[in-house]
């Protein structure tokens, strides 16, 4: 899996999505005043409690020795992805909003925060009156988690326990509420999801909530001549020498990155609708169509994926796009280049199917099958690429 350079300044930071051709699934605007919380529900800065800490290794506990054979938990070790999600406030401020703002919700119940990180999930439920948050996080931050409980005073509301969920047997038989930022890249990257959907099979009581209880996947089609020009094709003549090998394998890799909004050529559509609360562990892997139609004339280099998330338990309905109209979250988009460049013609249409299924060597990995046929005035082309994200 690809990332362009940290900070695209094509980017948009337009902060809604009216203007993309499905239902918006909330109006969240951050800085609004009726988004501001009561003064007896902030909360102190996370940095400042980190700041008490010991961060003198990047590796949260970590030892000199420590080596890459469990990749995934040890990223998550690591302080500066944490800082990273903090600071998406589209993402963190959503689910504090969701909290803050459904105290009914949490009042006096259990609640389960899967891969809790830092542990700010569980401290918003904490303030939000749970009766007992137990915070489960397989990676060495769990330390610092603890650490953070007890610096802010809620040592006896929430538990942190270390280890993996499929692992761990809770002090209590059944949980009221499972709350997860389990989505990764492309929504499914790193499979987060089956973790929750184990936990919601394990613990959660019959008229349980999961929140987020919605994710959906959508996809769109882009003009990107300068970039894949760069990055791509770049390898058809390296100072005189044919590469073409390496292009095969930079164009099987999505890449994650913001995409301007003014690049997009079609409209959107959804491809899968996943209900957190209902849904098989098997659901994750899904073949959909798609049909593209062009608002306007133009050339087609690459598809891209995003996704939206919604909390429909709440008393209004609340949610987040990481779509490339809406306001820029560290998910970004993932972009899917094409071997050919597509010619269309506003009003046709790129039909096709994209298949996602887990990988099965490393089932937290994810393969991707596109089928794509164009039957234009100008291309009529068709075909299928594999990309893999690892």
């Amino acid at each position: 899996m690809g990332r362009r350079r940290s900070n695209n300044g094509g980017s948009s930071s337009s902060s809604n999505i009216e203007n993309n051709n499905h239902p918006q699934v909330t109006k969240l605007c951050i800085d609004d005043d009726d988004n501001e919380l009561p003064e007896e529900m902030i909360t102190p800065s996370i940095d400042q409690s980190m700041s008490e800490a010991d961060n003198s290794t990047a590796v949260i506990g970590g030892d000199d020795d420590k080596t890459s054979a469990d990749y995934y938990f040890d990223s998550y070790s690591h302080f500066g992805i944490h800082e990273e999600m903090l600071k998406d406030t589209v993402r963190t401020k959503t689910y504090q909003n969701v909290i803050y703002k459904n105290t009914f919700l949490f009042k006096d119940k259990i609640v389960l925060d899967v891969g809790a990180g830092t542990g700010i999930l569980s401290l918003f439920c904490a303030k939000a009156g749970a009766k007992h948050v137990y915070a489960i996080e397989c990676s060495q931050m769990a330390d610092m988690a603890k650490q953070i409980v007890e610096t802010n005073g809620f040592s006896n509301v929430i538990t942190v326990l270390k280890g993996k969920v499929e692992e761990i047997e809770l002090p209590v038989p059944k949980v009221d509420i499972i709350i997860s930022e389990w989505m990764g890249y492309f929504l499914l990257f790193e499979n987060m999801l089956d973790t929750v959907l184990y936990a919601r099979n394990k613990w959660l009581v019959n008229d349980g909530i999961v929140l987020p209880d919605k994710a959906s996947l959508y996809v769109t089609a882009i003009e990107d001549h300068e970039y894949k020009e760069d990055k791509i094709e770049f390898w058809n003549d390296v100072y005189g020498f044919d590469m073409k090998c390496i292009k095969k394998q930079s164009i099987m890799e999505p890449l994650v990155d913001t995409v301007d909004q003014n690049q997009i050529v079609t409209n959107c559509q959804l491809l899968k609708t996943m209900d957190i609360l209902k849904m098989a562990s098997g659901d994750v892997s899904f073949t959909a169509p798609f049909k593209l139609r062009a608002e306007r004339s133009d050339y087609i280099h690459a598809l891209v994926a995003y996704f939206d998330v919604s909390f429909t338990q709440c008393h209004k309905l609340m949610g987040f796009s990481t779509g490339p109209r809406s306001r820029t979250t560290h998910w970004k988009q993932t972009v899917l280049y094409l071997e050919d460049v597509l010619t269309i013609c506003e009003g046709e249409v790129l039909s096709g199917s994209m298949t996602v299924s887990q990988n099965k060597k490393n089932p937290r990995d994810v393969d991707i099958t596109l089928k794509y046929e164009l039957n234009g005035q100008r291309s009529k082309i068709s075909g299928t690429q594999h990309y893999k994200m690892r």
